[in-house]
């Protein structure tokens, strides 16, 4: 079974640098303009099931690339961005200078983040594991491909579980870019990762 896990598209404030977590920004033009781009590079691929996380950006990602197929999005709240607490709706790269912020951690030493009244790693990674192992693992021999359209964090969540890794490698392979894909098989033999940021515009 193929797994393609997507990062919904440009925001405005991705473009101002703001953190948006489980705020629910809608894509901006580009946004909307990347995510066609990434549905005409998929349109020759079919999907047995699609899933989102619930927050605009990402659900209507998925409708762009859904396109004409008649399949359902499947939301699950599990696939919401990391909750950033009081550091939602500031700006990262200044929380990232700031040495009395523990958003400072968030990228270079993830395994040394704490929340400001939000989401710990820990329990972001909790939940998307629990996400795949409920939603997604029984359906291995029983689909061809599966695509889930997500959020930056969340999906380098996914990615603890399937490599099997720590926090300190969180960020392996870097963050997404928006509407990049991570492209993964499951078989008997478990996860095997096939491309870890491609763009299909």
């Amino acid at each position: 079974m193929e797994i393609m896990i997507v990062r919904h598209g440009t925001t405005l404030w991705n473009e101002k640098k703001k953190l948006q977590g489980s705020v629910d920004i809608e894509l901006n033009a580009a946004g909307i303009e990347v995510a066609q781009l990434t549905a005409k590079g998929m349109e020759s691929l079919s999907f047995d099931r699609i899933y989102s996380s619930p927050l605009k950006r990402a659900y209507k990602t998925a409708e762009i690339i859904r396109d004409k197929r008649d399949i359902p999005i499947i939301t699950d709240e599990r696939l919401k961005e990391i909750n950033f607490g009081n550091y939602e709706g500031k700006n990262g790269l200044a929380l990232q200078e700031d040495q009395t912020s523990g958003f400072r951690f968030f990228f270079k030493e993830p395994e040394k983040y704490y929340a400001d009244g939000g989401e710990e790693l820990t329990q972001l990674c909790q939940r998307t594991k629990e996400f795949l192992q409920r939603e997604i693992e029984p359906l291995k021999g029983r689909c061809d491909r599966i695509l889930i359209v997500g959020h930056g964090a969340m999906n380098k969540a996914m990615m603890c579980h399937i490599l099997n890794h720590g926090l300190e490698q969180f960020w392996s392979g870097g963050l997404q870019k928006n509407c990049g894909v991570i492209i993964l098989r499951l078989d008997d033999k478990g996860y095997h990762l096939i491309e870890e940021n491609a763009v299909f515009y």
